[in-house]
This record gives structure tokens, C-alpha cells and sequence, in this order.
């Protein structure tokens, strides 16, 4: 593979380019912010926390049910590249989307490299599915569910929306979820197996990470899929976010530039009305016909 200027990529190359904290010295302070906003937003909002979807321990979600709105829902997926982060650290979102009628459900997976990454990608097969069942015991439509996630979430995101659902219940419909917001992911994984501080949770060699790439595999339907990456990261998160706009043209909806945005400082758009994400997400929902 080739670096963003044509040259040959090496390990150092994507070490260096893959690790955001580096890349980002001050990033903690998101993290905590975010982990404020949403020790808030369990607080204050009606939620049911920790429903389990299946019988693994990482196996949870929080749903935040809207008492408006058209059953609309959006699973979000956390990121912290399959190894990281908590369900929990991302309940901020959910204010401004239940204030909009939108009902959020944040899902947990077990960790690498207590598991592997497709086992995660199994994990949230079988979220979409509980999710789908259950729709309406948390006032949701079962035909008005969205997918998003950032980073690894990103990544999950689009493995979803390449989803053959009925292979995994006859009973499920193909379009599961009706559109897919993909934020700062990674749907190459084979820059992964070079990555030296990474990979060794991650256990991927060439095969499994092209296995678990969504850029090299085919929407399952015509739902949209929306892209979006902050104008301050590195080369190699761009070429991801191009690459999954170039492969998967026929569902492509549109890429939403967030210049001056990096790679923490992205996501603190989706909790924003007033940002151009927020925006997207809502179009994608179709929430302003």
C-alpha cells in the first residue's frame, strides 16, 4: 500500500499516522467532557440502562426512548479501536437527540484482545437484531432504525449497513437499518496488521483484516450511507473516509466536512444542532421532510 503522497507505506508510517492520541497531545479533555456530559445525561433523562442483548459480558446497551418523534432510533457505536472505551463515556449524545424525537440506543461490545474483531463485528449483528425485536417495548419503530458509530465504531457502522440480516434470521428484513453515518472510521484494516502498538490486541494478519473490511465488501442494500471526518486528522483517516466513499458509491449520500475538527473534536458535532454533523444525521433520517 502507498502513503497519501504515493510513497510506500511502512509500519512507522502507519504507527505514526493511527495514533490520534500523539497525534492530538490534549485529547483527555474530550474524553473527560464527554464522560461529564453523560454521567449528566444518565442523571436527568429517562433511560434504561445495561439491556442485554446477548449473553457475552460486554453484551449491553443504554437506550434513551424519546417521547416524541416518528420511533425514529439511532444505534451509536463507540470507538477507541476495538480495545477501548465504555458505553457509558457517550450517554452526552443523547440530549439533543431525544430533545429532536430521536431515540438513542448506545451499545457495548466485549474488548480485544479478550475477543477478536470479528467476533465484535458478530457482537453488533446480534445488537441489530435485539435492537429490531424490541423496537417497540422502548416506544421505537422497528422500520425507523440508524446506525452510527466513530473510529472503530465507524468502521462497525459500515459493517452493518454490508449486513446480509435475513443470513442471520430468516425473520429480519434486509434493510435492518434504513441509513448508516460513518464517522472518522477505518474500513481498510490491512494498515492495522503494521500498526506495532496496536496489533497485538488486535491479533489481525492480512486475511482477517481484509475479511473485516468493509471497503472491500458490497453494501447489502440501497440504504444511504453518510462519511465524515474532521478536516484536522491525519492523512490516512482522510484516505479511509474517501475510500469507503469510492467503493460504496452506489448507497453514498454525501460526506459532511468538518474543517478545523480532529479526531476527538469530531464527535462533540454530534451532541451540536447547530453543527453541520448533527445536520447530516438528520437528513440521512429524513427528519426534516
Amino acid at each position: 500500500m502507498k502513503d497519501a503522497a504515493g510513497g510506500v507505506a511502512d509500519s512507522a508510517f502507519y504507527s505514526r499516522e493511527y495514533n490520534n492520541r500523539a497525534l492530538v497531545p490534549d485529547n483527555e479533555k474530550w474524553a473527560e467532557r464527554w464522560q461529564q456530559g453523560s454521567a449528566r445525561a444518565r442523571a436527568t433523562m429517562a433511560c434504561r440502562l445495561d439491556q442485554r442483548y446477548g449473553d457475552a459480558p460486554g453484551e449491553t446497551m443504554d437506550i434513551f426512548p424519546a417521547r416524541k418523534g416518528d420511533g425514529s432510533c439511532m444505534l451509536f457505536i463507540h470507538g477507541g479501536y476495538w480495545r477501548a472505551r465504555d458505553k457509558q463515556e457517550y450517554s452526552f449524545l443523547a440530549p439533543p437527540w431525544v430533545s429532536a424525537g430521536v431515540s438513542l440506543a448506545v451499545v457495548n461490545y466485549d474488548l480485544c484482545p479478550a475477543v477478536t474483531v470479528e467476533e465484535i463485528v458478530r457482537q453488533m449483528l446480534r445488537a441489530g437484531r435485539w435492537l429490531w425485536r424490541h423496537a417497540e417495548d422502548y416506544g421505537m419503530d422497528e422500520d425507523r432504525l440508524f446506525v452510527s458509530g466513530h473510529s472503530a465504531g465507524g468502521h462497525l457502522t459500515a459493517m452493518m449497513m454490508a449486513a446480509i440480516w435475513p443470513a442471520l434470521d430468516p425473520g429480519l428484513p434486509k434493510d435492518l437499518f434504513k441509513g448508516g453515518l460513518a464517522i472518522s472510521g477505518i474500513y481498510d484494516l490491512r494498515p492495522m496488521v503494521q500498526v506495532d502498538w496496536l496489533n497485538p490486541d488486535l491479533r489481525l494478519d492480512e486475511a482477517a483484516a481484509l475479511k473485516a473490511s468493509p471497503a472491500f465488501l458490497p453494501p447489502a442494500t440501497r440504504a444511504p450511507l453518510m462519511t465524515c471526518v474532521g478536516g484536522d486528522e491525519s492523512s490516512e483517516f482522510k484516505r479511509q473516509n474517501a475510500l469507503l466513499a469510492e467503493r460504496w458509491r452506489s448507497v453514498f449520500a454525501g460526506d459532511i466536512p468538518m474543517p478545523g475538527r480532529n479526531h476527538f473534536s469530531v464527535l462533540d458535532a454530534l451532541a451540536d444542532p447547530s453543527s453541520a454533523l448533527f445536520a447530516g444525521a438528520r437528513r440521512l433520517m429524513q427528519l426534516d421532510r
